[in-house]
């Protein structure tokens, strides 16, 4: 009965579909969906990835001052945000290495990667007000972004051909405020946007304050007909409270509760538990078509990162220093009805991270506990052939090989002498291919293998320990899928069938004192279907209501621990630690007259496994938001936007991110109740 009722809205949806079609003239025709990829653009219906692109009405449908709820809205995906600011993500696996950040996913933004060479993101030092669009791959995609066993992350900037001033402002409950604005330009042949960004807010539980303050700036020059050159720049001053996880009778008493002290240890608010991230980010890239077949691209980049953690047990200060350079010659060959696209390049970044602990005096670095210096070099070449017959069957054969090392010196409480450890070079194939069964639906398959060395976060975590003995994961996923695409636009279903069977996965573990250590699993086997759909119902009617757009997307994930025994445990069989077997999201889009509009959205999500021996679960729950506005009054040459939300409509007990294989049984971070937010957007 349950999968007759999670598959009843797709069968819904296509029936609505196919009693639309009579309407054709009622409708004008929307842009076919196109993703960028990284400089090969084709239809979305014709690509052989497990991808989904995440435009700008689906980023401006969700509250505006967090990326979880628009990233949850991708069957496969899970983000978490356990306290404002602390993001967790994954993609079609589970957060057993993430305690907090984002490992084993690679983000770049346009040309350049995000990710440093140790494996590590700050995607939460960024501003959501200046990201144009997303594309998600899901799976295994060594050919061109190299190591990983997740998937990879593309944040496109919004087009600056468009001369336009923008600002935005929120305010919420718990001391919610968040301002932004914007101002791009195009003289003739350049073109430059600057962006900035301020966040607030108390949170929901005590200890739980966000801020920060986020400044960006983007320049374009065509400086010939043949070659344009782009600089990227950002600054994020960043620093959050982390309350910490509750027992289950700590969770009845007071959900609201920073983890208190206990006989051994003091609490979070005593030691005033936060993060401190200061983030400069730059980047500088060409691009050059050297005649009508080649084109050569490279970009280089840099960071630095200013990062303290004041923590129940210790006070860390991490900085890290990352250069990197990305290049790569591109290779277009018409052949009569067909196509042949060659890349070929490589990415180079090193990383060096100097990590001195201390005792955490209330908030104070006090005497010290550990000094080490460690640096990561993650390099590696890629090969990349998209052979297009008869603009019907597209076929995909890449690779990449990829060389990862990192060395380390210890200088306190013991000096060790610098050491370097080599992982050997891993060859990482995928073969794809998509088929045109119509115009409208596409038939799709892959199969590729993950490899993702340990970060550095996890050779060296909390417990001030260099593990020298933590091997890479690996493991080759398998995958189907089929597409649907309406020639009118106004249909799309997508669905995917994967298995991933992933070798010596890693996975974290607690000490007693609540420092973190990491261990390699047996392995884990991973199914999943992905299902979605987005119809419009109606578009472009001429009553008072213009237009009505259904989504609807589910995921089935069944996660499975494979031959994982820890000690005198064996875990073999159990469900993957901090993985819902089930989501399923629902929305409804209402476009009136005046340009009104109402978006609300619902999100299942079912019980969660929180410790490896599967013996404590997260409750299910049902997430309800809300949010109407105008997004066009017009005054003068200004257009101005005005909305209200509510978040958690039926105020559920939940937690948005749970501490997995918690010591002492401190699993669980509540997420707020009931809570609302208004704004307010102008542009000129």
């Amino acid at each position: 009965m349950k999968r007759i009722l999670f598959c009843l809205p797709l069968i819904l949806i296509i029936a609505v579909a196919k009693s639309q079609d009579i309407k054709k003239d009622s409708t004008l025709k929307l842009k076919e969906i196109v993703i960028k990829g990284y400089y090969s653009p084709q239809p979305l219906l014709r690509s052989v990835s497990a991808v989904n692109l995440i435009d700008t009405n689906l980023i401006q449908n969700q509250q505006n001052s967090s990326l979880v709820n628009t990233l949850n809205t991708i069957p496969g995906v899970r983000m978490e945000e356990r306290s404002p600011g602390s993001y967790r993500l994954s993609l079609r696996g589970s957060l057993l290495r993430s305690p907090f950040g984002i490992r084993n996913i690679k983000i770049y933004i346009d040309d350049f990667p995000l990710t440093d060479a140790g494996g590590n993101t700050y995607l939460n030092a960024m501003d959501i007000s200046a990201i144009g669009s997303m594309e998600v791959y899901k799976g295994p995609e060594a050919s061109i972004f190299g190591a990983s066993t997740g998937g990879a992350l593309l944040i496109n900037r919004p087009n600056l051909d468009q001369n336009s001033i923008s600002a935005a402002v929120t305010a919420g409950s718990y001391g919610l405020f968040h301002q932004s604005a914007e101002i791009r330009h195009r003289f003739k042949n350049y073109s430059f946007s600057f962006n900035e960004g301020t966040i607030t807010s108390d949170g929901y539980r005590q200890n739980s304050a966000l801020k920060r303050n986020y400044f960006q700036t983007f320049h374009k020059l065509d400086y010939s007909a043949k070659g344009k050159l782009k600089a990227f720049i950002f600054y994020s001053d960043l620093n959050y409270q982390t309350p910490g996880g509750l027992t289950a009778s700590q969770l009845e008493q007071d959900p609201k509760l920073a983890r208190p002290q206990t006989a051994t240890l003091p609490g979070a608010i005593t030691q005033k538990a936060a993060i401190y991230n200061k983030t400069i980010f730059a980047g500088l890239s060409n691009t050059y078509q050297l005649n009508s077949h080649f084109k050569h691209v490279i970009s280089l980049f840099s960071t630095y990162t200013d990062f303290k953690n004041p923590f129940i047990t210790n006070y860390e200060k991490r900085y890290e220093t990352t250069f990197g350079l990305r290049t790569f010659l591109a290779y277009t060959q018409p052949i009569n009805n067909s196509k042949l696209d060659v890349q070929l390049g490589l990415e180079s970044a090193s990383t060096n991270s100097e990590i001195r602990n201390f005792d955490n005096n209330a908030g104070e670095a006090g005497a010290m506990q550990a000094s080490d210096e460690l640096k990561a070099n993650q390099n590696f070449a890629f090969l990349k052939l998209n052979l297009d017959l008869n603009q019907k069957l597209l076929i995909e054969l890449s690779s990449s090989v990829n060389f990862f090392n990192y060395q380390y010196e210890s200088f306190f409480p013991i000096s060790i002498a610098a050491q370097k450890r080599n992982f050997k070079a891993q060859f990482m194939p995928k073969l794809a291919a998509s088929y045109l069964l119509s115009s409208e639906l596409s038939l799709r398959a892959s199969v590729g293998k993950g490899y993702s060395a340990p970060t550095i976060a996890e050779v060296r975590s909390s417990d001030n320990n260099i593990n020298n003995n933590l091997q890479a994961e690996y493991g080759w996923n398998y995958e189907l899928g089929l597409r649907y695409h309406s020639t009118n636009n106004r249909l799309y279903l997508n669905g995917n069938l994967f298995s991933y069977n992933l070798e010596d996965a890693i996975v974290r573990r607690l000490n007693q004192n609540d420092t973190e250590y990491f261990i390699n699993a047996g392995g884990t086997k991973q199914t999943g279907i992905e299902l979605e759909a987005a119809i419009w119902i109606l578009q472009n009617n001429t009553s008072w209501l213009k237009g009505l757009q259904w989504r609807s997307n589910f995921t089935y994930s069944h996660f499975r621990f494979n031959d994982f025994i820890n000690g005198n445990s064996n875990y073999s069989g159990n469900k993957l630690t901090g993985v819902p077997e089930k989501v399923w999201l629902n929305s409804l889009e209402f476009q009136f007259s005046h340009e009104l509009f109402l978006f609300a959205q619902h999100n299942y999500t079912s019980t969660i496994p929180l410790n490896d021996a599967n013996t404590v679960f997260a409750n299910q729950y049902h997430l309800v938001e809300l949010k109407a506005g105008t997004r066009k009054i017009r005054v003068k040459t200004a257009k101005l936007g005005v909305f209200i939300g509510v978040n958690n409509l039926f105020d559920q007990k939940y937690s948005l991110g749970n501490d997995l294989n918690a010591a002492n049984g401190r699993y669980f971070n509540p997420a707020a109740g009931r809570n609302f937010y208004a704004g307010i957007t102008a542009k000129l």
